[in-house]
């Protein structure tokens, strides 16, 4: 793969590379324009899509930091956007351009103040897994096979920029306004901020793989402090696939099973147990061993899950809850779902929405087992987005809904579902965690 020699750092020479892939997205726009006069309407809008996806991504691939974090978690929306989107944002989990050799030995000595080679008995310098806000490498030292996870350079003082040049086409996308929609992309850049600190991400690593050690079937890597600083971990490389890796030739469902439930359990205890979550299950944080145990990594990215939004959020679970009106509106007002400025015309709009929306993702909690295979409940979720997301009357409305706490919860329950969708996992014990 072709490695990159340097990152844009400035918020001149970031903002310009977002203006240069503006304009790209222009000429696709006039070339839709043209497709539309010889192809039928979703050929133009395919090939439109996909020259947007490609020319977006390979600009974001090089920016990396925020700008392809975002991308990152654009691609778990599956049921919003478009499969080119998708296919191609997905490569930022755990496929994107390494730092080159020297820039990796610059980038290394400027955060330790040491090269690898005085750290490590041996340090290789072609990365093996680059993503969107760091990258790993492969070193030894007194015998022990090691993973090394290198942040870029110049990711976590281009936060602010970046988010503030993406703000203007994720307000479009999701239909946000308002003067209070800045605590979603407060509460975004915060979590960003976090996942450029790596002495919090080794703290909450440690925390989570002692909490969690009881559950079977599950994995963590050990971390080591002496060879880590605030934007380097080192911790055991861990052997094994990505999970997207081993569903693509997996044909054993006992194993999916198995799976399926230590990646549930793992959640379920953390949601409910620990009240803190590791809100960013995509398939390149999750490996599975030889023994077909899974492995967690990377818990830069964890979101505390306050009372005052947990207590609405499970209790609207409840098919109870849902079917009776009274009591589900409370919830909604709750979580800032409805608004006391709304129209009755947006309260009845929002209500029937949600109502649609819970009774069907809620499903997995209306049961002792759930079997996470069942295409057509997976079916429903995707039509019953894009329905939405093609709504006119909904693009009337403000769409700024919902707690702050929603982005990463619900980040975290569409990747869990999904990932579990990925393993064809059946017959999965939906309170197990309680008898762990």
């Amino acid at each position: 793969m072709k490695t990159i020699d340097k990152i844009p750092v400035s918020k001149i020479q970031r903002a310009s590379k977002f203006v240069s892939t503006g304009a790209k997205v222009g000429v696709n726009y006039l070339k839709y324009y043209g497709d539309k006069l010889t192809k039928t309407e979703v050929e133009a809008r395919s090939r439109l899509n996909e020259n947007n996806a490609d020319d977006i991504y390979d600009s974001l691939k090089q920016l990396k930091g925020s700008a392809l974090k975002v991308a990152q978690m654009l691609s778990m929306e599956k049921s919003i956007m478009p499969q080119a989107y998708v296919e191609r944002f997905s490569l930022a989990q755990f496929s994107v351009p390494p730092l080159s050799p020297p820039l990796v030995l610059k980038t290394f000595k400027n955060y330790f103040g040491k090269l690898p080679n005085e750290l490590y008995d041996s340090f290789n310098t072609t990365s093996v897994n680059a993503a969107s806000i760091g990258q790993v490498h492969i070193a030894e030292k007194n015998g022990k096979k090691l993973a090394v996870k290198i942040q870029y350079p110049g990711v976590a003082q281009s936060i602010s920029s970046d988010l503030a040049l993406i703000k203007p086409i994720a307000m479009k996308m999701f239909n946000i306004k308002g003067k209070d929609s800045d605590k979603y992309f407060k509460e975004v850049e915060g979590k960003l901020i976090e996942e450029t600190n790596y002495i919090l991400e080794m703290k909450q690593s440690k925390e989570i793989a002692k909490a969690c050690a009881h559950i079977p079937n599950l994995l963590f890597p050990q971390y080591y402090e002496d060879l880590s600083s605030e934007k380097i971990i080192t911790m055991d490389y861990m052997e094994g696939e990505h999970l997207s890796e081993f569903t693509a030739h997996n044909t054993n469902q006992d194993m999916s099973n198995k799976l399926g439930q230590a990646l549930w359990d793992f959640y379920m205890y953390q949601i409910h147990v620990l009240k803190k979550v590791h809100a960013d299950p995509h398939p390149g944080n999750f490996l599975v061993s030889k023994e077909r145990q899974l492995i967690a990594l990377d818990f830069g990215c964890m979101k505390t899950i306050p009372d005052e939004f947990y207590v609405p959020y499970f209790e609207l679970a409840k098919p109870k809850n849902i079917s009776n009106k009274e009591v589900f509106i409370e919830k909604l007002y709750q979580l800032e779902i409805l608004r006391e400025d709304d129209t009755k015309q947006e309260a009845i709009f929002f209500t029937d929405l949600f109502h649609e929306l819970l009774s069907l993702f809620t499903q997995p909690f209306h049961a002792e087992t759930f079997d996470f295979s069942d295409g057509e409940f997976f079916g429903k979720i995707t039509e019953l987005g894009q329905r939405y997301s093609k709504s006119t009357e909904l693009r009337k409305m403000n769409g700024n809904r919902g707690s702050r706490h929603f982005i990463y919860m619900n980040r975290t329950f569409f990747g869990l579902y999904n990932l579990m969708f990925d393993l064809k996992a059946k017959d999965i014990k939906i309170n197990n965690f309680k008898t762990l």
